[in-house]
């Protein structure tokens, strides 16, 4: 039986702390290949460099399509592709965007859960939104551990509390914890298998660039009337998906809580927009008020002055709108929990 050998670490905002620090506590003989995805800018340079000078005495790779994989090294995830393990070898694909994002935490997760199922230690770190947290649920269901930084001592606590809620992990620890615990599980056997969900693979081919259309995201998705941020389509809610997500008709995944993010920005520019509009509106209004009491036209100047005065209360009620919307979610929450945003 093989040991827990096979290791994926996934982070954005924040990570690159705790990373370090799990990366020097690997030993030089880990019996163990490590896998990681930060969500980083695509031009962003140094990780690699990073990576290297962190885990000084074990081999850093810049992922490669093809690329065998050997215990005791370590895998980063190049700029737009995704980091998909297959058996025995790596696959760089160019498949849809997961949570804007490609590389994507979720398929490395997921193609390790599919690929080596109870052999896997899934690894989420400190970061934004709730990325990684359904890799790190699928990494669960297909046999393996799940490990998730303490969320007090992330940087940005949203990603390891998101997986905390996603999944039934196994350890929740500071990350000065977490490279000794992977010491110790990467030597004990790794458990017994698990049939690998077909939802898990089909999204494994997703990432992978393999052929998407509605009839196969038919198969572990429901259409909902709700529009793609990437590509405005139709989405579909992911059946039984932890957390809330969803995928549309080319592919794009996206979670809940980026779609309710990007449907909050497109609310707030629509009522900045609407205020501008009004705004002159009023101001136009005004001036054909001053333009009528100059041609000695009461009547009409009245008119004006009240349709003035009218868009100024609907400017004023969009200003507050504005404002609101601007505020923190949780300021907007009563006690018992209540949105009083209407």
């Amino acid at each position: 039986m093989s040991n827990r050998d096979i290791i994926v670490i996934g982070g954005s905002s924040g990570a690159t702390a705790p990373l370090k620090t799990i990366l020097g506590a690997l030993p030089p003989d880990l019996p163990a290949a490590v896998f990681i995805v930060l969500h980083i800018p695509a031009r962003s340079i140094g990780i690699l460099s990073t990576v290297t000078a962190a885990a000084a005495h074990l081999p850093v790779h810049a992922a490669v399509d093809g690329m065998p994989i050997k215990r005791g090294n370590i895998y980063l995830a190049v700029p737009d592709h995704h980091l998909i393990l297959a058996d025995g070898h790596i696959k760089l694909g160019r498949g849809p965007r997961e949570n804007m994002a490609r590389p994507a935490i979720d398929p490395l997760f997921r193609s390790a859960a599919a690929a080596y199922g109870s052999r896997v230690i899934g690894v989420i770190l400190s970061g934004l939104l709730n990325d990684g947290a359904s890799g790190l649920e699928a990494v669960k269901r297909c046999g393996g551990i799940a490990i998730v930084q303490d969320p007090a001592d992330a940087v940005a606590d949203e990603m390891p509390r998101s997986a905390l809620q996603a999944a039934d992990v196994d350890l929740s620890a500071p990350s000065l914890r977490i490279g000794d615990v992977l010491y110790d599980l990467v030597r004990e056997p790794a458990g017994p298998g698990v049939p690998i969900p077909s939802d898990i693979r089909l999204e494994v081919d997703i990432a992978a660039g393999e052929r998407v259309d509605s009839e196969i995201i038919g198969q572990f998705a429901d259409p909902v009337a709700l529009t793609c941020p990437n590509c405005s389509g139709v989405l579909s809610k992911v059946r039984n998906g932890k957390p809330l997500r969803f995928r549309c008709q080319v592919g794009h995944a996206v979670t809940a809580d980026l779609v309710a993010k990007e449907q909050e920005n497109a609310v707030d520019e629509a009522l900045r927009i609407a205020l501008r509009i009004i705004e002159e509106r009023a101001e136009l209004v005004s001036r054909m008020a001053e333009d009528g009491r100059r041609s000695g036209r009461k009547t009409v100047a009245e008119m004006y002055d009240e349709r003035a005065l009218e868009y100024r209360q609907y400017a004023d009620t969009l200003r507050k709108a504005v404002l609101k919307s601007m505020a923190p979610l949780a300021s907007r929450m009563d006690e018992g929990g209540q949105d009083n945003g209407g």
